[in-house]
């Protein structure tokens, strides 16, 4: 059975209690929730911590877990999303020391899934990058089938802003990059946290990857995309994919979402969590809490 959830992100303002008590009110199944450091993140939707896990103990996942069995909500995974791929080591390597913590955290309050980036030197092709990926992904999938935990990439592309320019900050974009990532790291621990809206804007089949991959489907978000065709008619799909797409709530962009959870549900068990990051619902707390609330209404038709 599909669990329908949301991304804790959107609701930075609340601690975790809040959350889950605002989910469990609101008739959701569960939340992925983010475990950034503490500290504020200049990325938008980055640097929120509904979970610090940093000395996070066997005692405090106790406390999160009795959290969830008062609210009647789970935890459908651990969310941290950086550059492990950074083009200086140094700050490459504090991500993926922090994607281990986050992994040790899930393992201790028993949730199975951890999701992120593969990250990418932006400045570097995909297949320059690759050894990169190779000597961090290798003994990071290890790590984590080490403690009993999935690895969901995400497939943003992570290029929306000049600093990523001209190949995104995360290699995992597309099937053919997929396919060659499960080839050279063959593990059941390492799969997706599919995305459709990212496919609209690349003009690519959100539905048709869904059958191939059905085994590698850990996670998925439901968010939309918008695409602008004469803003596209005049800017290029060269142009930073914001100048001509927006991010909307699901049921407000281009996806055809009866289509598209007609094949979900015979591929899929698993939550399914929206991500809000429609600029239109960011003005409070309550219209992003409404988001949530319209979201989880229209995607409900579509799920059993």
């Amino acid at each position: 059975m599909i669990q329908l959830g949301f991304v804790s992100a959107i609701l930075p303002d609340l601690d975790l209690k809040q959350v889950l008590e605002f989910a469990g009110e609101s008739g959701f199944d569960c939340v992925e929730v983010m475990c950034w450091p503490v500290g504020k993140a200049e990325r938008r939707y980055a640097g929120v911590t509904h979970i610090d896990v940093n000395g996070f103990t066997k005692s405090k996942a106790q406390e999160v877990r009795e959290l969830c069995e008062e609210t009647g909500v789970g935890i459908s995974g651990l969310g941290y999303y950086p550059n492990p791929l950074a083009a200086d080591p140094a700050e490459a390597k504090v991500y993926v020391e922090h994607i281990k913590k986050v992994i040790r955290a899930a393992e201790l309050l028993g949730v199975g899934v951890v999701n992120t980036f593969i990250g990418r030197d932006p400045s570097k092709t995909v297949d320059d990058n690759w050894p990169r990926f190779l000597k961090t992904w290798k003994p990071l999938v290890k790590f984590a089938e080490d403690h009993g935990v999935k690895i969901g990439i995400e497939n943003c592309p992570m290029f929306f802003t000049k600093d990523e320019w001209p190949g995104g900050k995360n290699l995992a974009t597309s099937p053919a990059v997929w396919r060659r990532m499960f080839n050279d790291i063959p593990s059941g621990n390492f799969g997706l946290n599919f995305d459709p809206s990212h496919f609209v804007w690349q003009g690519m089949d959100y539905v048709k990857v869904l059958r191939e991959f059905r085994e590698k489907l850990f996670h998925f978000h439901a968010k939309d995309a918008r695409v602008d065709r004469e803003r596209l008619n005049e800017a290029g799909l060269l142009a930073c994919p914001l100048e001509y797409h927006t991010p909307k709530l699901p049921g407000l962009g281009d996806v055809d979402w009866s289509r598209l959870c007609s094949v979900l549900v015979e591929v899929y068990d698993g939550p399914v969590c929206i991500e809000v990051e429609d600029r239109a619902y960011e003005g409070s707390l309550e219209m992003r809490q409404a988001a949530l609330l319209q979201s989880g209404g229209y995607l409900a038709q579509f799920l059993p």
